[in-house]
């Protein structure tokens, strides 16, 4: 293990878990075109499915190298007060592996040590759950950097959360907060029961602070992620209609919206293997490989760190636990990112989700 993480257990299951549902009714989103809907899609051979690597030959995008690390992704923990059916972290109210206090030290000496890093992306989980998460954004913008909280909004509800909100805008973090639909059917068939109501006065209460806002400066993004096997809508066309249904309904500004595509990894892909749609997704992804996503991929200019120190392309990556590409392991083995540049990134058959269509990354679509 690396030194200072803290893990008191592994993943613990409490009693029966229920079969998930099936995508269902998909009412309110826009629909996507016929091409990418699963059903009489043509599937690829199964030796092409997971050939990442060959598909960036072909266009002449090999090797695929990391360029200049911006992006601190920080992942502090598996520990979510959800157990969402999509989540590629497999996180939940059990799980126990949370980022220690020598390990979050240590980010922050990383961070201060790298000057390229201009943004710290905090993760989980329910990153604001780990005991050191406000001490990483006070310290990390003490250097100057940008602070985002990926929120899953009802952790505002959690016991000892109550002045969650009123920190996060003192301290002008920006929070992308997960909202898989404006409706509440869709919210709660991915996410469970009650979801979509404290998430709707989650962000009522965001925009009381100042949230959302048209010229504001903090900064309220919500992520869509479809419901079931299909590529998400335009993110553009989406975000407007986001905008006009929660606006006329619940009085909710927000600023943009980031489309995200599911990762055929963890939970999602358990989902595929239960539907039997794992090969019809793949499909799916490898016929709508984009070559024009490339460049713009995230795991150029990010570099993910896992709750005990190990380091990672993306996030993706690290809940797969496919090593850095460029070598090196963890946070104690390197005194800058700086170093990392030009090094080769570890790819694998879920990086077609990055590259299909219009593109995937923690900030949305790439085209």
């Amino acid at each position: 293990m690396v030194p200072g993480g803290l893990r008191e257990g592994g993943r613990q299951r409490a009693g029966v878990r229920r079969p998930l549902r099936r995508p269902g009714d998909r009412r309110g989103v826009p629909r996507a075109g016929r091409a990418d809907r699963i059903p009489g899609l043509r599937l690829v051979a199964e030796r092409q499915i997971g050939d990442f690597d060959a598909a960036l030959v072909r266009h002449g995008l090999s090797p695929l190298r990391r360029a200049r690390t911006t992006t601190l992704q920080v992942n502090v923990g598996k520990r979510c007060n959800q157990a969402c059916h999509h989540c590629h972290v497999e996180a939940g109210p059990t799980r126990t592996e949370i980022m220690g206090e020598a390990v979050a030290t240590r980010v922050l000496d990383l961070l201060g040590a790298s000057a390229s890093i201009a943004t710290v992306d905090l993760t989980g989980g329910a990153p604001e759950l780990n005991p050191h998460f406000r001490r990483l954004v006070i310290e990390a913008q003490k250097l100057g950097r940008h602070v985002i909280d990926r929120c899953n909004l009802t952790v505002l509800f959690e016991p000892g959360m109550e002045d969650l909100a009123d920190f996060l805008a003192v301290h002008d973090v920006e929070v992308v907060a997960s909202l898989p639909c404006y409706t509440a059917e869709n919210v709660e068939k991915q996410r469970g029961r009650g979801v979509f109501d404290k998430s709707i006065e989650a962000l009522r209460r965001l925009n009381a602070l100042g949230y959302g806002h048209a010229g504001s400066p903090l900064v309220l993004n919500l992520v869509y992620n479809p419901v079931g096997a299909f590529l998400p809508p335009p993110q553009v066309e989406l975000e407007t209609r986001y905008k006009d249904e929660l606006g006329r309904a619940f009085g909710i500004e927000f600023h943009r919206l980031l489309t995200i595509t599911n990762m055929p990894i963890k939970r999602f892909a358990e989902f595929l293997v239960r539907q039997g749609q794992r090969e019809a997704y793949m499909s799916l992804l490898v016929n709508h490989f984009n070559p024009g996503t490339v460049d713009g991929l995230m795991c150029r200019s990010l570099l993910s760190v896992g709750w005990d120190g190990a380091l990672y392309d993306c996030d993706f990556n690290q809940m797969l636990e496919l090593p850095l590409g460029a070598g090196v392991r963890s946070i104690w083995d390197v005194d800058t990112v700086d170093a990392l540049a030009t090094r080769p990134i570890a790819t694998g058959p879920h990086c077609f989700g990055c590259t299909a269509g219009a593109g995937s990354s923690c900030g949305g679509a790439l085209q």
